[in-house]
């Protein structure tokens, strides 16, 4: 966990100035609670030619947050940086759940993933969205580098499982 810290720290003394606290501030405020892929999940699924991917979006937002807030949050019961280190002063409140893994991360791969099978000329808006929201967590003193990652990486399997699940359901409509 060293490592981890050194990491953090090392954001704290060499990036931090006030013009990225706010963009942070503001950046990680869209993924609260999954707020900007939800917004662009309802637009889709009011949407024809989007339907099926605002529906597997939801699908792999569902699945996201039972995976990771219900049951790898409380199963690993990790702390948060913040809560271990509570000398830095933080921009926004301190988390009260779990930190691993991170849930900003995993939503914003999740969605990243699941929108860019569907629409490809989204990758150059989703992705960056998603790293920005996921480097807003460690810049916050919120996350942990390995729960970002990790949030990536279930991230991406949560969206490819949203994708599979909702042709399967598409399959049996067709098939009935």
């Amino acid at each position: 966990m060293n490592f981890e810290f050194a990491i953090l720290d090392f954001l704290q003394e060499f990036l931090k100035c006030d013009a990225m606290d706010k963009a942070m501030v503001f950046i990680t405020s869209l993924g609260n609670s999954g707020f900007i892929w939800i917004v662009i999940c309802v637009i889709l699924l009011f949407t024809k030619k989007f339907r099926k991917a605002g529906f597997a979006l939801a699908i792999a937002l569902i699945l996201g947050m039972i995976l990771g807030n219900w049951i790898l949050k409380p199963l690993f019961s990790r702390p948060r940086p913040s809560w271990i280190n509570d000398e830095i002063i933080l921009l926004i409140k301190n988390p009260r759940d779990f930190s691993f893994p991170s849930g900003h991360t995993l939503a914003s791969f999740a969605s990243a993933f699941v929108i860019t099978h569907f629409i490809k000329k989204a990758t150059f808006f989703v992705y960056p969205l998603a790293t920005l929201i996921s480097f807003s967590r460690l810049y916050l003193y919120v996350h942990f580098p390995t729960d970002v990652i990790f949030g990536v990486i279930f991230g991406s399997f949560v969206g490819y499982m949203g994708v599979k699940i909702a042709e399967r359901i598409k399959n049996r409509e067709h098939s009935l």
